[in-house]
């Protein structure tokens, strides 16, 4: 029985918030089961989006060298990615870094051996089911590794399960867009990060709005389509929570990749659109960078840091 079945749940539990936490969160659940994106109507996907091409294929795509995948725990990569932030973050040793919306564990392995022994990466991940996944490939990173430098924890990226000013980077993939609360999940990743701290995600967002119908969409929801925004909301989500030096490149490789492989996600937002246009002039994946200011620094920023 669902929440909202229940006639004694609080009336938060039927809150808009809830029924699109839930859904992700059922949608994920069932992906760590089946290793693959199953939807409410039982088709299944390899990625976040959904290509036709496999987990590894997609990876490389995107970024990935086929050697870093090689030596990843079997199961980490579920093809869940749309860029590939701990390119961008510049890690070195001896940070702490917080992977938001973890999944299997795919960007906490990666991450690990760039921080070394003094460092620390901590995934979070609200559901229970990938939080499982990945802490049963911790074994199998230790044995390629020699590190014991990672974890996993519960939690929804918009309560995270850290302390204030406890974290060197925050790196996320794919997974922020899909959050009914975005603006609190920015918000927490200011507080949880150290003064001088970075930002480095990868996510989906929108050149223009899309159709309502496509919004509308279930898988279009857990294919992080319906829950992306605006390039400028964006932007703009990310300084109110007090973060600076902001940079957006749009990855329009991505979204390519999956036209062309004949997504059955894309396909039907295809099929939606006006005549004459296509999915890559109203959706992008972004690789996004920004920066916690130091105690009384200038956070202003005089000019849009759109690439």
């Amino acid at each position: 029985m669902g929440c909202c079945d229940n006639k004694n749940a609080p009336s938060s539990c039927c809150s808009p918030t809830h029924d699109v936490r839930e859904q992700v969160r059922d949608g994920y659940a069932k992906i760590a089961q089946t290793g693959s994106l199953a939807t409410a109507a039982g088709a299944q996907r390899g990625a976040c989006c959904g290509p036709a091409l496999s987990a590894d294929e997609l990876a490389v795509q995107i970024g990935y060298s086929a050697d870093q995948i090689r030596h990843l725990p079997e199961g980490a990569n579920m093809g869940l990615s749309c860029g590939n932030p701990t390119a961008i973050a510049a890690l070195k040793p001896g940070q702490v870094v917080l992977d938001l919306g973890s999944g299997g564990g795919f960007d906490v392995f990666l991450a690990g051996p760039k921080v070394g022994a003094a460092g620390r990466v901590i995934g979070v991940d609200m559901t229970p089911e990938m939080l499982t996944k990945a802490r049963r490939n911790i074994a199998a990173y230790t044995q390629n590794t020699g590190l014991e430098n990672v974890e996993f924890r519960l939690g929804e990226i918009e309560h995270l399960p850290a302390a204030d000013a406890s974290v060197d980077v925050v790196i996320s993939n794919c997974v922020i867009n899909l959050s009914p609360d975005k603006p609190q999940v920015w918000r927490e990743i200011a507080r949880v990060l150290r003064p001088g701290g970075r930002v480095a995600v990868s996510d989906m967002a929108l050149l223009r709005p899309l159709p309502p119908e496509i919004s509308g969409l279930f898988e279009a929801l857990i294919g992080c389509v319906a829950g992306a925004v605006l390039l400028d909301e964006y932007r703009q989500m990310m300084l109110a929570a007090g973060l600076t030096e902001v940079v957006i490149w749009p990855k329009p490789e991505y979204v390519a990749a999956l036209t062309s492989f004949k997504d059955p996600l894309y396909h039907r937002i295809e099929e939606a659109l006006p005549a004459g246009t296509a999915v890559g002039d109203f959706v992008t994946s972004i690789d996004v960078t920004a920066t916690k200011p130091l105690a009384g620094s200038d956070v202003t920023e005089p000019f849009p840091a759109v690439m």
